[in-house]
Protein backbone atom coordinates (compact mmCIF):
# COMPACT_ATOMS: atom_id res chain seq x y z
CA UNK A 1 0.00 0.00 0.00
CA UNK A 2 1.35 3.35 -1.01
CA UNK A 3 1.51 5.46 2.25
CA UNK A 4 -0.75 8.41 2.40
CA UNK A 5 2.21 11.18 2.65
CA UNK A 6 2.93 10.53 -1.37
CA UNK A 7 -0.90 11.39 -2.22
CA UNK A 8 -0.58 14.53 0.22
CA UNK A 9 3.11 15.87 -1.37
CA UNK A 10 1.05 15.28 -4.91
CA UNK A 11 -1.72 16.66 -3.51
CA UNK A 12 0.34 19.82 -2.32
CA UNK A 13 2.28 19.85 -5.89
CA UNK A 14 -0.92 20.00 -8.10
CA UNK A 15 -2.77 22.72 -5.72
CA UNK A 16 0.65 24.66 -6.05
CA UNK A 17 0.34 24.11 -9.72
CA UNK A 18 -2.66 25.06 -9.80
CA UNK A 19 -2.38 28.54 -7.19
CA UNK A 20 0.66 29.39 -9.80
CA UNK A 21 -1.96 29.10 -13.15
CA UNK A 22 -4.27 31.52 -11.10
CA UNK A 23 -1.46 33.96 -10.49
CA UNK A 24 0.61 34.19 -13.69
CA UNK A 25 -2.09 33.07 -16.37
CA UNK A 26 -3.86 36.11 -17.48
CA UNK A 27 -6.62 33.88 -19.71
CA UNK A 28 -9.94 33.10 -17.78
CA UNK A 29 -10.48 29.76 -19.79
CA UNK A 30 -6.56 29.18 -18.30
CA UNK A 31 -7.62 30.59 -14.66
CA UNK A 32 -10.62 27.98 -15.06
CA UNK A 33 -8.57 25.44 -15.49
CA UNK A 34 -6.48 26.20 -12.32
CA UNK A 35 -9.14 26.65 -10.29
CA UNK A 36 -10.04 23.22 -11.08
CA UNK A 37 -6.99 21.96 -10.71
CA UNK A 38 -6.69 23.01 -7.55
CA UNK A 39 -10.06 21.32 -6.61
CA UNK A 40 -8.60 18.37 -7.80
CA UNK A 41 -5.58 18.24 -5.64
CA UNK A 42 -8.00 19.02 -2.56
CA UNK A 43 -10.12 15.98 -3.59
CA UNK A 44 -7.02 14.15 -3.64
CA UNK A 45 -6.04 14.96 -0.68
CA UNK A 46 -9.39 13.97 0.74
CA UNK A 47 -9.82 10.64 -0.47
CA UNK A 48 -6.44 10.37 0.81
CA UNK A 49 -6.87 10.85 4.43
CA UNK A 50 -10.38 9.09 4.23
CA UNK A 51 -8.99 5.85 3.30
CA UNK A 52 -5.73 5.56 5.78
CA UNK A 53 -8.85 5.64 8.35
CA UNK A 54 -10.70 2.85 9.22
CA UNK A 55 -13.74 2.52 11.89
CA UNK A 56 -14.19 -0.07 14.13
CA UNK A 57 -14.39 -3.72 12.59
CA UNK A 58 -11.51 -2.88 9.88
CA UNK A 59 -14.69 -1.29 7.47
CA UNK A 60 -13.40 1.82 5.52
CA UNK A 61 -14.29 5.82 6.25
CA UNK A 62 -15.82 6.83 3.48
CA UNK A 63 -15.68 10.41 4.11
CA UNK A 64 -13.78 11.57 2.08
CA UNK A 65 -15.37 10.22 -0.87
CA UNK A 66 -18.52 11.94 0.45
CA UNK A 67 -16.79 15.02 0.25
CA UNK A 68 -15.24 14.63 -2.78
CA UNK A 69 -18.72 14.28 -4.23
CA UNK A 70 -19.56 17.34 -2.94
CA UNK A 71 -16.59 19.59 -4.24
CA UNK A 72 -17.10 18.12 -7.44
CA UNK A 73 -20.65 19.17 -7.69
CA UNK A 74 -19.69 22.57 -6.46
CA UNK A 75 -17.00 22.82 -9.64
CA UNK A 76 -19.54 21.81 -12.33
CA UNK A 77 -21.54 24.59 -11.15
CA UNK A 78 -18.83 27.14 -10.50
CA UNK A 79 -17.39 25.96 -14.26
CA UNK A 80 -20.96 26.44 -15.77
CA UNK A 81 -21.59 30.23 -14.38
CA UNK A 82 -17.83 31.66 -14.71
CA UNK A 83 -18.57 30.15 -18.80
CA UNK A 84 -21.68 31.68 -19.13
CA UNK A 85 -20.11 34.94 -17.68
CA UNK A 86 -16.66 34.67 -20.15
CA UNK A 87 -19.69 34.47 -22.99
CA UNK A 88 -21.51 37.22 -22.44
CA UNK A 89 -18.58 39.36 -21.49
CA UNK A 90 -16.89 38.14 -24.95
CA UNK A 91 -20.09 39.07 -26.77
CA UNK A 92 -20.31 42.64 -25.59
CA UNK A 93 -16.64 43.50 -24.80
CA UNK A 94 -14.82 41.55 -27.66
CA UNK A 95 -12.66 40.68 -25.51
CA UNK A 96 -11.67 38.55 -22.23
CA UNK A 97 -8.60 39.51 -21.00
CA UNK A 98 -8.65 39.44 -17.30
CA UNK A 99 -6.31 42.65 -16.66
CA UNK A 100 -8.87 44.87 -18.91
CA UNK A 101 -12.06 43.66 -17.50
CA UNK A 102 -12.08 46.30 -14.25
CA UNK A 103 -16.65 46.49 -14.17
CA UNK A 104 -19.39 44.25 -16.10
CA UNK A 105 -20.58 48.01 -17.30
CA UNK A 106 -21.27 47.24 -21.07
Amino acid sequence: MVPVDYYVILSAILFTLGALGVLIRRNPLIIFMSIELMLNAGNLAFVAFGRSYEVAGGQPFYTGQIFVFFVIAVAAAEVAVGLALIVEIFKTKKNINVDEMNSLKG
